[in-house]
């Protein structure tokens, strides 16, 4: 079952490989005031999930910064989001805002805060 897993989580990375979406491209300004949005988010995905595929295809859809944390290959981001997400599960954005820290799951949910994050800015 392991191998399977191995196998299929690679046959998933080069298909994400080979049919990246491209980035939006927005005035300089536009990119900069949404950069000061994303600058507090943080991914916690592994790598080879099709779920966080899913939420790292729209972030590059959408263009925007985001910073991925492997919460399989790294021990401290895994530790982060066992004690203060709550769980250990993927994906996860952690959303910092106005000195109040927020855990969304689930990859639809993680989408749909992208897009309307994306057209507020």
């Amino acid at each position: 079952m392991k191998f399977v897993r191995w196998f299929l989580g690679r046959i998933i990375l080069l298909l994400d490989f080979i049919f990246t979406p491209r980035s939006k491209k927005r005035p300089v300004d536009a990119q900069q005031k949404l950069d000061t949005h994303t600058q507090t988010l943080k991914l916690y995905q592994f790598k080879a999930c099709p779920f966080c595929v899913k939420v790292r295809r729209a972030i590059k859809r959408e263009g925007l910064n985001i910073e991925t944390r492997d919460a399989k290959n790294n021990p401290q981001f895994r530790q982060e989001l066992a004690q203060l997400g709550g769980k250990v599960k993927v994906p996860c954005l952690r959303i910092e805002q106005d000195n109040k820290v927020t855990w969304l799951y689930e990859s639809s949910d993680i989408v749909n805060y992208l897009e309307k994050l994306e057209r507020a800015a």
